[in-house]
């Protein structure tokens, strides 16, 4: 009879206990010398820390490059308190940086059900043309077969069904979306203008009324964001203004260009404590032929490739080949990047600071060491930085 998936967790804990027992009696000299054995023993709770909520940002700074940056460097203790704006000196002529232009869409739609309930639908990945996999609050009042009036009667959405695991687990709905009585418009359009930005739900805003909506629109929106389809900002972008794209390119740095649509599943923590475990979730991206003749480049002239954010680093390392240039083309990624696989494209990383547990630390932590980075979250703590998607940046070079 075959295991079950509690028989094989079973045996996976006992292989990783067995391997701790084994790199601790080589003793802590030898453990550097084997770094992705000894980093698969981590657990997601070694990648937590405490908090304070006042620390996470409500509202972007102003304007955009007057945040605070953190640098650090990955072979000195030192660390700098700078800010954004001064990021063209931190960077040497040859370097790369590569960013993300995807385009988050104004994906929550307000409504209510046929009994005067308020319902919220926030639109995940589009399934077809009038298709779409939703998550819907109150998900378990929602019947299927059930249409729902959504932005004053713009929308109807009728639900389909829930999706559900192998494991038979209940998911998200699916649902078709249709407009009414808009003439010249497609359902693109309808829903850019009558939809609410989609900011994660650690920043307070009065959901129903719409509170900081026209604020929310600008500025959780990268200023190079060109292709529609993600459902949360990559943060680290919304730092960088024209003047300093201007500036950057006047150092002689380049500019790159990748696009992965930001998923629901960014924000969420590590729910399970064996990562080997943690179902992680998938990204669509392309990355450019263009994008790929600029990093072979930067490598010939000895630059360096900065990753604007872990959207723009999961992309590459989506990528890449092991003569630390990348593959163009388009995919879906389920790349886990966490201690113990090693980062082969990316030579420095713009970051904003991330939630305790979430994939986002770990990758941080993947590129920068896990001591170090907590470290470092320890002294933007310290310092009072601003945490979270309208917060305040890190350099790691």
């Amino acid at each position: 009879m075959a295991d079950g998936p509690r028989e094989r967790a079973t045996r996976l804990r006992l292989r990783k206990s067995r391997l701790v027992a084994r790199i601790s009696d080589l003793g802590p000299s030898h453990r550097g010398q084997y770094p992705e054995r000894y980093s698969a023993a981590l657990n997601s709770s070694d990648f937590d820390f405490v908090l304070d909520p006042a620390r996470i940002a409500q509202v972007p700074a102003t304007p955009r490059d007057s945040a605070r940056l953190l640098v650090a460097r990955r072979d000195s203790a030192v660390v700098q308190h700078l800010s954004v704006r001064d990021l063209p000196e931190l960077l040497d002529r040859g370097d790369l940086i590569v960013i993300n232009d995807t385009r988050v869409i104004a994906a929550r739609l307000l409504g209510r059900r046929k009994s005067g309930g308020a319902v919220e639908v926030l639109l995940a990945e589009r399934l077809g043309d009038v298709r779409w996999r939703a998550l819907v609050k109150p998900a378990g009042r929602i019947k299927s077969g059930e249409v729902l009036e959504l932005c004053d009667g713009v929308f109807a959405a009728r639900m389909l069904g829930r999706q559900r695991s192998e494991s038979g687990e209940v998911g998200d709905w699916e649902l078709e979306l249709k407009s009414f009585g808009v003439v010249g418009a497609t359902l693109d359009e309808l829903i850019e203008a009558h939809g609410r930005m989609p900011v994660p739900h650690y920043i307070e805003r009065d959901r129903m009324h719409g509170s900081h909506d026209a604020l929310d629109r600008e500025r959780y929106q990268t200023v190079y964001a060109r292709e529609p389809g993600a459902i949360a900002a990559p943060t680290a972008g919304l730092h960088f203004t024209p003047e300093l794209l201007q500036r950057l390119g006047q150092r002689g740095v380049d500019v790159a260009r990748v696009t992965l649509h930001v998923g629901e599943g960014t924000f969420k923590p590590v729910e399970v404590e064996d990562l080997d475990l943690h179902p992680m979730h998938s990204e669509d991206y392309t990355l450019p032929e263009a994008t790929s003749q600029m990093i072979a480049r930067a490598r010939a002239r000895g630059g360096r490739v900065v990753a604007i954010g872990t959207t723009s680093a999961r992309t590459l390392e989506s990528c890449a080949r092991d003569d630390r240039l990348v593959n163009p083309g388009s995919g879906s990624t389920r790349l886990f990047l966490r201690p113990g696989v090693s980062l082969r494209v990316v030579d420095a990383l713009f970051t904003n600071f991330h939630l305790p547990r979430s994939t986002l630390l770990m990758l941080v932590s993947a590129f920068a060491g896990r001591e170090r980075t907590l470290e470092l979250y320890a002294e933007a703590l310290r310092r009072e930085y601003r945490f979270y998607s309208y917060g305040d940046a890190m350099l790691i070079l």
